[in-house]
Formats: C-alpha cells, sequence, structure tokens
C-alpha cells in the first residue's frame, strides 16, 4: 500500500513537471485524475456545513483544483496538495457566498423557522386549513411572538427581485429595478452638472486668462505653444493660468473664498 501511494506521488510529481513546461489538456485531465481525493475530501466537509448537494460541491471544486494545476511551479518545492487546497476551498466559498442568502439570521431561528414549515404542513393536512400562528407556536413549544419574530426575520433574508413591481399605474408598471437610483448614471449626471458649472465659470473669465485655461487645460497644449497661440510668452501663459484658476475658485467657491479659506 505504501509502495502504491508513493508511486503515485511519484507519478503526480512527473506530470507536474511535465505540465508545467509544457500543458496539454491531456495532462491537466491526468493530474485531476490523480488529486480528486482533495476534491472530494474538501466538497464532503463543506457537505457537511451547508444545505447545498455534495455533487454540486465536488463539480465547483474542480474548478479550483484545475485553476491550481495551471498556476502551480513545480521548481519552487513545495507540495501540491498545500498549493491546491486553498484553491479548491476558495472556489467552493465563492459558490456558497453567491447561492446564500442576503442577510443571516441566528441559527435557533433558522432551525425553528424550518421545523416550523413542517409543522405548517402537518397541520395543514391535519385541520384541512392553514394553520394560524398560535397553533403552529403551540406545536413548537415557543410564544408566538417568538414565531412570528422568526418568520419575518427568515422571510425579509431573501433577496428581492429587481423585475417585481414596485409601481403600478392604469398603463404602465415600474419594477423595482427602474425605481432604484443607479450609482452609475447618478455619478454621469452629477459629472455633466460640475462640467457645465465649470464651462460657465470659465466663460466668465478675462479674454487671456480664459484662452490661457482653455488651451492649457481642456485642449492640453503646452504652455509654449499656448503663448504661440495667444500671441505672449509663456512666462506670461503661467501669470494668466494664475489668475484664470484663482478667479475660478472665486466663481465656483465665492462663500469659501469670502471666508479667506
Amino acid at each position: 500500500m505504501a509502495a502504491s501511494e508513493s508511486s503515485v506521488r511519484i507519478d503526480g510529481i512527473e506530470l507536474l513537471h511535465l505540465y508545467h513546461q509544457n500543458p496539454s489538456i491531456k495532462l491537466r485531465n491526468q493530474l485531476v485524475q490523480l488529486h480528486t481525493g482533495l476534491v472530494r475530501k474538501m466538497a464532503h466537509k463543506f457537505s457537511h456545513q451547508c444545505n447545498e448537494p455534495y455533487e454540486d460541491l465536488e463539480q465547483i471544486g474542480y474548478f479550483g483544483l484545475i485553476r491550481a494545476i495551471e498556476r502551480f511551479d513545480p521548481s519552487q518545492g513545495y507540495a501540491f496538495s498545500s498549493f491546491a487546497v486553498p484553491y479548491i476551498r476558495g472556489e467552493m466559498l465563492h459558490f456558497l457566498r453567491d447561492r446564500s442568502t442576503l442577510l443571516k439570521i441566528p441559527r435557533r431561528w433558522q432551525e425553528l423557522y424550518n421545523e416550523g414549515q413542517k409543522v405548517r404542513k402537518e397541520l395543514s393536512i391535519a385541520l384541512g386549513r392553514p394553520p394560524k400562528d398560535s397553533e403552529i407556536a403551540k406545536q413548537l413549544h415557543v410564544s408566538v411572538q417568538e414565531w412570528q419574530e422568526t418568520k419575518l426575520a427568515a422571510q425579509n433574508r431573501m433577496p428581492l427581485s429587481l423585475d417585481a413591481t414596485a409601481v403600478h399605474y392604469v398603463d404602465c408598471q415600474i419594477t423595482l429595478g427602474e425605481a432604484l437610483p443607479c450609482p452609475r448614471s447618478s455619478a454621469l449626471q452629477q459629472q455633466e452638472e460640475e462640467r457645465q458649472q465649470l464651462q460657465g465659470a470659465i466663460s466668465l473669465l478675462e479674454e487671456k486668462p480664459r484662452m490661457a485655461v482653455e488651451l492649457v487645460f481642456l485642449k492640453e497644449l503646452s504652455r509654449k505653444d499656448a503663448a504661440k497661440n495667444i500671441g505672449t510668452s509663456p512666462m506670461t501663459v503661467t501669470r494668466y493660468l494664475q489668475k484664470g484658476i484663482q478667479d475660478l475658485i472665486s466663481y465656483l467657491q465665492p462663500q469659501a473664498v469670502a471666508n479667506g479659506s
């Protein structure tokens, strides 16, 4: 048995060297087959800590294993298993984060809510109608208030669909996604407002300072080229720029200048 494990380990090291020197799909698949145990062990561990099927976790883990194989450098001298496990674990954690709810609730409430759902089904069959909260709470041996709080927490942890109707008019519907402000649109709108405000302030400058600001800062000309366009020296362009900037500050922040800040 020990000899067999040693042979597999040697074959794995040799394959890793070969793959590092000349990567190919065939070699990569062989390496995946040799190291399936790493993925399965991690999938078993996670499957006992979450509600996701073992098979899904295993398939996700192989993505991490492949990524580790592609990035492993055998010349560094450390074990492949130590290198691969963080990649496998990372893929599974990323998968679980994507599948998890946005709001975490206490474990007791999760267990109580799950048990309450079972009781609800049993009572619905027994009573021939949907049970009341008081009836469910009695079966769970908790107060009605605790059951209602548990139920509310479980319901609120689920993300809302952006396609859900937020406002309904006679001739149209507005979805939640349309009602929410878009950060990118808001930023673009703010940039446009600031651009218009700056352009308006530039138009208030005296002719020469305005020309200097537009040529140097807007058209990105050098001060030497700006001087040629204006018909003056680069030194004078610098003075025009200084005056133009001071005037712009006073136009855009009149209160700050008045306060001497």
